[in-house]
């Protein structure tokens, strides 16, 4: 199936509805004076804006001069498919969670209690954040989605080289995402403020990773500092989202951006893998 066409005129419709509501929202915030005091942003022109990451602090020049820079488009075009690969190995069970409006964006953390793990190659990485990016950061072939999920594990192993592995899914516009069905009233109850708030025992299970068809590269935070030697996990499987659950974290966010997606790196020669377990 093209995904590209599927998800082509549900998304432009999105785009258009929420710049409606951007456009009205960014002008009562004008009105109001309100100071913005963010450390980046997302804006295109906007002197802390993307292209400017890396010259804003002297610990996110990896940001500017940095080879394994996330996203990136998940082209068919040399990709690398790993037939006898497994499953990817998880486990998590329910734990106590806070949801924080980081200004950039909208995260979901565990906290005081085990939410969890990943297995990658015999290491083991703990679950602790998931976060949400409008549109989609990665591509699959060119095409961009309505929205992605990064699901944030740090290794178990403090000297291990590569200590973080990230999990994403991408979304497209159609019926509403169960997980973020269960969140989104604390969300939009939340927005325009930079606050955090308990929302009590939540499932990571419920958020639905198939594991069975993923792609794998090595990149980096898709915010500053833009941290290289990241595990990047991205699922094949394109989930649903309803444009209500979109909007609602956008709105949320205070940051005065139609989007907080990075734009698009280049690929440096990089290996990505496709996994398609037998």
């Amino acid at each position: 199936m093209d995904t590209k066409q599927q998800t082509k005129p549900n998304f432009v419709s999105a785009c258009l509805i929420f710049t409606f509501l951007f456009l009205s929202y960014s002008a009562s915030v004008s009105a109001d004076g309100e100071e913005n005091e963010r450390e980046f942003d997302y804006l295109e022109n906007s002197e802390k804006g993307p292209s400017h990451w890396g010259d804003l602090k002297m610990e996110w020049s990896a940001c500017k001069n940095g080879v394994l820079q996330s996203p990136i488009d998940l082209s068919s075009q040399g990709v690398k498919i790993v037939n006898k690969a497994e499953e990817l190995k998880k486990t998590y069970k329910p734990c106590d969670a806070i949801l924080r409006n980081r200004g950039h964006d909208i995260s979901l953390k565990w906290h005081n209690c085990f939410a969890g793990l990943i297995n990658i190659n015999g290491s083991e990485y703990s679950l602790q954040q998931v976060h949400w990016h409008s549109p989609s950061e990665h591509t699959i072939n060119g095409a961009r989605y309505a929205l992605e999920l990064h699901m944030v594990h740090h290794s178990t192993d403090p000297n291990f080289n590569h200590s973080v592995a990230v999990i994403g899914l991408l979304y497209k516009l159609g019926a509403p995402d169960a997980f973020l069905s269960k969140l989104i009233t604390n969300v939009t109850s939340m927005a325009d403020e930079m606050q955090e708030r308990e929302v009590g025992v939540i499932d990571p299970n419920m958020i639905g990773i198939d594991g069975k068809q993923y792609y794998r590269y090595i990149g980096s935070l898709t915010v500053p500092p833009c941290t290289e030697g990241v595990i990047w996990t991205m699922n094949k499987m394109i989930r649903t989202v309803s444009i209500d659950q979109v909007l609602a974290l956008r709105l949320a966010v205070h940051d005065y951006a139609e989007s907080n997606a990075r734009p698009v790196q280049p690929l440096n020669h990089r290996q990505i893998e496709l996994h398609n377990p037998n």
